[in-house]
């Protein structure tokens, strides 16, 4: 049996009070290796928030005349589960304490959703940062107490060799503190292929990654997905393809609202 891997990369802007629409994609490959995202981003420039694959790090680097093409910002949620693991599994006061202080953040963050990206940033720089500096500090001075080879340890450490990424939020208002959006986003695959189980080729693959793109894309833009994958199917070939853009998920009315507009 041979194992493939689905990949989603998701730009949501309302977090940050932006207009573009949101939208999810997804694409197959046979395998789990590092040239898959660096092929798919190949042509992105941006802002790139992932946990710490492997895969990635190419991507972060500058080219041959110095220029950064994309910035990396960590993942909130993946270092506060790695202490989240370690409490429950020891009971650890220090884990404690860490979830604790990276709770501060979140509810910093529960109030600014929504808002602006220039009033996000000013909350983030007057309310979280001296948090996140306080945090760093700690992590610093537990990290000297502490036996160097656990997994409480490993998540300090996670923190501290990551932390430019990690305090990236605090440097502009449209990042977000964690990727759980996109970690959202590939849950309905994880859930679907305890269903169907097999895509039975890398074309199957590949239809999969194309349907769940459509369909996640229109739950994001509030359309129920089966009626819109229903009225495009049935218009797409009578539609003109230099209008095509009109039934994406964002833009696309039902028929009915067309004829209403029309008369």
């Amino acid at each position: 049996m041979k194992e493939g891997r689905i990949w989603s990369y998701l730009r949501d802007p309302r977090p940050w009070g932006g207009s573009d629409p949101p939208a999810v994609a997804y694409w197959f490959s046979p395998d789990r290796k590092g040239i898959n995202p660096q092929t798919h981003l190949a042509q992105f420039r941006g802002i790139l928030q992932a946990d710490a694959y492997a895969g990635f790090r190419d991507l972060y680097k500058p080219d041959a005349t110095g220029t950064v093409h994309v910035r990396e910002a960590a993942c909130w949620a993946h270092l506060r589960r790695a202490f989240h693991d370690v409490w429950k599994g020891s009971d650890s006061t220090i884990a404690r304490e860490a979830l604790e202080q990276i709770g501060e953040l979140y509810d910093i963050e529960r109030q600014i959703t929504g808002h602006p990206a220039p009033y996000r940033l000013a909350v983030r720089q007057e309310q979280s940062r001296p948090r996140v500096t306080a945090f760093h500090a700690w992590c610093e001075t537990q990290l000297a107490r502490i036996p160097g080879k656990g997994e409480l340890a490993k998540a300090i450490r996670y923190a501290l060799n990551r932390w430019k990424a990690f305090t990236l939020f605090l440097e502009d208002g449209r990042v977000a503190i964690d990727n759980n959006p996109a970690e959202r986003a590939i849950r309905p695959v994880c859930v679907g292929r305890k269903n169907y189980l097999f895509a039975g080729s890398d074309t199957g693959g590949d239809n999969i990654a194309d349907a769940m793109t459509l369909i996640e894309s229109a739950k994001l833009s509030r359309l129920n997905p089966h009626d819109y994958l229903a009225d495009v199917l049935a218009r797409i070939n009578e539609h003109k393809i230099n209008r095509l853009h009109e039934l994406l998920p964002w833009n696309w009315k039902p028929v009915n609202t067309l004829h209403r507009q029309a008369a």
